[in-house]
C-alpha cells in the first residue's frame, strides 16, 4: 500500500480518516461495554470488589507492559497488520469470555486481552497521526477521538441492558463488534511502509521513549481515578440506587462530545498548556465530587466536571508528543504513553477496589483525586527539566 498523496496530505478530513473514526468507534463500543459489566459479573459470581478490580487491572497492567514492544512493532511491520491481527484476537477472546464457567478463566483471558490491545491503541494512534496535517494535529486527533468518546456514551448502558439478558448475549454483541473490528481494518491502506529487512527484535533503550515515558507518568496519576471510576462507578450508582447504573459514563460523554470540537483547535492556536493544565484540574474537582455523589444530582454533577476535564487531556498531550518525537517513532512514542496511561487505569481499578473493600466509596475516590491533583505540579517540573524539542519538517526547535 502506498501513502497518502500530497494533496490528500493536507485534508484532515478524508476517506481514512472517517474509516478509522469508524474503527474507534468500533473498537470502543465493544471495550466499554465489556468494562463496567466485568465487574458485576464477577460479584454476581461470588467475587469481592478487590476481585472485580482485578479484571480492569490485569488488562490494563499487561496493555502497558507490552505497548512499548506492540507500538514498536507497528512502527515495524506496518499499522494496518497490527490492527488486523490485534481485531482477529478480540474476536476469539469474546470467545472465550462467553463459555467461562467462573471469573477464574476471564481474569487469565483478559491478561491476553490487554496485551492485543495495546497493539489496537498504539497502531491506530500512529496510524491517525500519519493522516492528519501536522498543523491540525491536536484538532484531527480531537475529532477523532470523539468517535471513541460516542461510543463510551451508549456503551455501558447498552451493555448493561444487553447483560440483563445474560453474560453470553453480552459477549455475542461484543464478539460482533471485533468482527466489525476487523472488517474495517481489512479496508484500511497502509500508512507505513514496514521494514524489509527488520532485522532482530529492537532493544529496551530503541522499544522506549524514556523521556515521553517520564513525561506521561502525568497521565498516570489521573489515569488511577480513571480507573476506579470506570471499574467501579456503575457499581457505586448501583449500591446507592442511582439508575440508570451507567450514567456517570453517559454524561461525562456528553460534557466530552459538546467541548472537544472546540478545545483541539484552541489547543493547536493558543497552545497544549492552555487546554491541558485546565483539564487535569477539572479531572481532580470532579474525582472529589464523585466521592460525595451519593445522590443523583451530586453524581450527575460529577459526571458533568469529570468529562469536561478527562475528554481533552488525552488527545491534547498525545499533539503535544507528536510534535517531539520523529514520525518513524510514533509507535514507540504512543506505546510509552499508553504504558504510563495504561498503568494507572490498572493500579486505579485494583487499588480502588481494595480500598472500597476496606474504607468506603468515598475513601477509595477521595484517594485517587488527592493523586489526580498531582499531576499539574509533577508535568510543569518535569516538562521543564526534560526541555523537550518542537520537530518541525525533520529538524528540531526549541518548543
Amino acid at each position: 500500500m502506498n501513502r497518502p498523496s500530497t494533496a490528500q496530505g493536507e485534508r484532515l478530513f478524508t476517506p481514512q480518516f472517517f474509516l478509522m473514526c469508524l474503527y474507534s468507534f468500533t473498537v470502543f463500543l465493544s471495550a466499554f461495554q465489556l468494562f463496567p459489566t466485568a465487574p458485576i459479573r464477577i460479584i454476581d459470581l461470588g467475587g469481592s470488589t478487590f476481585t472485580a478490580g482485578l479484571f480492569l487491572g490485569f488488562l490494563t497492567y499487561a496493555s502497558a507492559l507490552s505497548a512499548p514492544l506492540t507500538g514498536a512493532l507497528a512502527d515495524r511491520w506496518g499499522r494496518r497488520k497490527v490492527l488486523i491481527i490485534g481485531s482477529s484476537a478480540l474476536t476469539v477472546f469474546s470467545i472465550g469470555y462467553a463459555v467461562s464457567p467462573n471469573y477464574y478463566i476471564p481474569l487469565v483471558i483478559v491478561v491476553f486481552h490487554g496485551i492485543f490491545w495495546s497493539g489496537l491503541l498504539s497502531a491506530s494512534s500512529a496510524y491517525i497521526t500519519d493522516i492528519i496535517p501536522a498543523h491540525r494535529r491536536a484538532e484531527g486527533i480531537s475529532y477523532w477521538g470523539m468517535a471513541s468518546i460516542l461510543s463510551v456514551a451508549v456503551a455501558p448502558s447498552l451493555g448493561l441492558w444487553i447483560y440483563s439478558f445474560g453474560w453470553a448475549w453480552l459477549c455475542a454483541s461484543i464478539g460482533a463488534m471485533n468482527l466489525m473490528m476487523l472488517l474495517i481494518a481489512w479496508k484500511l491502506p497502509e500508512t507505513s511502509r514496514p521494514h524489509s529487512d527488520p532485522g532482530p527484535l529492537p532493544g529496551l533503550r530503541d522499544l522506549v521513549e524514556w523521556r515521553v515515558l517520564a513525561l506521561s507518568l502525568a497521565l498516570f496519576m489521573y489515569a488511577v481515578g480513571h480507573g476506579g471510576a470506570t471499574a467501579f462507578s456503575a457499581v457505586f450508582a448501583r449500591a446507592h440506587g442511582i439508575e440508570p447504573p451507567g450514567l456517570f459514563f453517559t454524561v461525562n460523554a456528553v460534557m466530552i462530545l459538546v467541548t472537544r470540537p472546540l478545545a483541539g483547535p484552541l489547543a493547536d492556536r493558543l497552545g497544549h498548556h492552555k487546554i491541558m493544565i485546565p483539564s487535569l484540574a477539572l479531572i481532580f474537582v470532579g474525582l472529589l465530587l464523585l466521592a460525595f455523589g451519593t445522590n443523583k444530582v451530586t453524581f450527575i454533577a460529577a459526571a458533568v466536571v469529570y468529562g469536561l476535564g478527562i475528554g481533552n487531556v488525552f488527545p491534547v498531550f498525545s499533539a503535544y508528543i507528536i510534535q517531539r518525537v520523529p514520525a518513524n517513532r510514533r509507535g514507540a512514542a504512543f506505546g510509552s504513553v499508553l504504558a504510563a496511561f495504561d498503568t494507572g487505569i490498572g493500579t486505579g481499578s485494583i487499588m480502588t477496589g481494595l480500598l472500597i473493600g476496606h474504607f468506603g466509596y468515598q475513601a477509595a475516590f477521595l484517594a485517587t483525586a488527592a493523586l489526580a491533583g498531582c499531576a499539574i505540579p509533577y508535568f510543569l517540573i518535569v516538562e521543564k527539566r526534560l526541555n523537550f524539542d518542537v520537530i518541525v519538517d525533520g529538524e528540531r526547535t526549541v518548543g
